[in-house]
């Protein structure tokens, strides 16, 4: 101790307080605006951002919380892992220990949960997928888990939900993860011809194969604001075409306005965006108590309505998609 601190009784000690430590992961930047965000406070707001409403990525079980109705939800087709074929490794890095990695890291199996629930009172199958496990990729045991959910949803006689959050197809399983495009299209073109609506919801981001295959074939495809969708980056899309791409290229808006998506949802009214969809789809009555304020009617706003109104009227799309979907009356308003 020094010398020069006093700390015999009846004296005043003048040494500083030790310093607290402030524990790591408390704040969050916004990747959009740049504020800086407490994380509880985040999480109360679903992890949208208050300053600038950037919809941040979160995990599957969280997004199954958001939606489904409390106490609804089963998880199907757990213990499905990947083999690692073609013994993939680039250096050092092995591919079966990549993916081990991000097992221990997330607690899954792979880069997407399935299973059954409700929305609204609507039973689904869905699948939720989780950009934590190696950016979302689609691998072989991604394809196989959403293909299963869609046969859960032809053999069960229910409505189909695909959350996409991928950064694309895993190129480390080479043609097997490029096959997943082709058998989960396939078996979506099988979903239609059984009349049952599927409903893609595109989050950020929605890139690559998942983009090229089934999370663009929605009866109705919603998008959460802001979100990055597209096939190949925009970097490597103005490098290609040698000119300036326009303002807000890839995002959910820019692709609402040029007719790629039906909707754009903010995540706080996406469940009851979806009740109200799936009762226009099947025909049903959705459980008012289910969707919160009391069966307060759901009617979406200009732009969620793919700017033809905010009456509450389906669009002509939205009435068309269901018609094909075998919706019932495609006269029916939302």
């Amino acid at each position: 101790m020094s010398w020069l601190k006093r700390t015999r009784k009846g004296l005043k000690d003048t040494s500083k307080p030790s310093r607290k430590e402030i524990p790591d992961g408390l704040w969050l930047k916004c990747p959009t605006c740049g504020e800086i965000l407490f994380r509880q406070e985040l999480d109360k707001g679903l992890w949208v951002c208050s300053s600038c409403q950037f919809h941040h990525r979160v995990d599957a079980h969280s997004y199954l919380n958001f939606l489904l109705d409390p106490g609804s939800f089963e998880e199907t087709h757990r213990g499905l892992t990947s083999r690692d074929p073609l013994n993939f490794q680039v250096g050092k890095d092995r591919y079966a220990e990549k993916v081990e990695q991000a097992r221990e890291k997330t607690e899954l199996d792979d880069a997407v949960v399935t299973g059954l629930g409700e929305v609204g009172g609507h039973p689904v199958s869905l699948a939720v997928m989780d950009f934590r496990f190696m950016g979302g990729s689609m691998g072989s045991v991604v394809g196989e888990k959403i293909a299963r959910t869609i046969r859960d949803a032809i053999d069960k006689r229910r409505s189909l939900i695909i959350v996409s959050q991928s950064g694309g197809a895993r190129m480390q399983e080479s043609i097997l993860s490029l096959m997943q495009m082709a058998k989960t299209s396939a078996l979506l073109g099988r979903l239609r011809e059984a009349g049952l609506p599927f409903i893609s919801i595109l989050t950020h981001p929605t890139t690559g194969g998942v983009t090229a295959s089934f999370a663009m074939l929605g009866d109705l495809i919603v998008a959460e604001p802001k979100a990055l969708i597209g096939f190949a980056g925009p970097r490597v899309i103005q490098q290609t075409i040698n000119a300036e791409l326009p303002e807000g290229f890839q995002t959910s808006e820019f692709l609402l306005e040029h007719g790629m998506v039906d909707a754009v949802v903010e995540r706080k009214e996406l469940r009851a965006f979806l009740a109200r969809s799936l009762r226009f789809f099947t025909g049903g009555r959705a459980r008012e108590d289910s969707l919160g304020g009391g069966g307060e009617s759901f009617k979406p706003s200009a732009v969620e309505m793919g700017r033809e109104g905010s009456s509450g009227e389906a669009p002509s799309l939205f009435r068309a998609r269901a018609a094909a979907a075998g919706g019932g009356n495609s006269d029916d308003s939302a």
